[in-house]
């Protein structure tokens, strides 16, 4: 995964004031320590997270992360000229990779998606400005006190669902563009007593 932005490293303990649902394993707090909330600008990064995200529709995102590896090996690196050339071929070996979620209709939204994404970096300049024009390049921070004051979906996410959709996107209901959100860092939604609350 291509990293773009430079970390302060912080031994994974509970010593440490963490959101409480990552307090599962190292590889969670890993995730919540040097990713999730944290604003990326970086393309390649989005595309991955875009991915990664709709194929954790139903399922637990702690899913999704210890298969990140394989989805990595999988989708070519989550290069997304790569997935957009995918053909029926590429389809069958996907789904009959073990490692990686097997949902033909998130595969194929998978290639239906990076071509979307193409679109959109050739009419904005790059998917960064897209998703980042929804907020005025501003992160919104709401520092909630815990699971019962964290929403699934918003405002912010049913309007830009509505655009993905209308452009072509496929899985990208409210839900899942709130979580993408969330993880790119456009919504800062650390608990407030976590060390990564601003």
């Amino acid at each position: 995964m291509h990293r773009m932005f430079t970390f302060v490293d912080m031994p994974l303990t509970k010593d440490i004031k963490r959101c409480s649902w990552c307090e599962r394993d190292d590889l969670y707090r890993k995730y919540h320590d040097e990713e999730w909330g944290v604003p990326s600008h970086n393309d390649h990064y989005l595309f991955e997270l875009l991915v990664l995200e709709f194929f954790q529709a139903g399922l637990s995102w702690y899913t999704i992360l210890t298969k990140r590896e394989a989805f990595k090996l999988a989708f070519d690196g989550f290069d997304v000229h790569k997935v957009s050339a995918f053909d029926t071929e590429k389809i069958e070996r996907l789904m009959n990779n073990s490692g990686i979620v097997r949902h033909r209709l998130k595969i194929q939204a998978a290639i239906e998606n990076a071509k979307c994404f193409i679109d959109i970096q050739n009419e904005f300049g790059s998917f960064s400005k897209y998703i980042w024009s929804f907020t005025n390049e501003k992160t919104i921070i709401s520092r909630p006190e815990g699971f019962s004051n964290l929403p699934s979906k918003t405002e912010l996410s049913d309007t830009l669902s509505k655009d993905l959709k209308k452009r072509g996107f496929k899985f990208m209901g409210s839900t899942v563009c709130y979580a993408y959100l969330q993880a790119i860092g456009v919504v800062n939604d650390h608990f407030s007593a976590c060390f990564k609350s601003i």
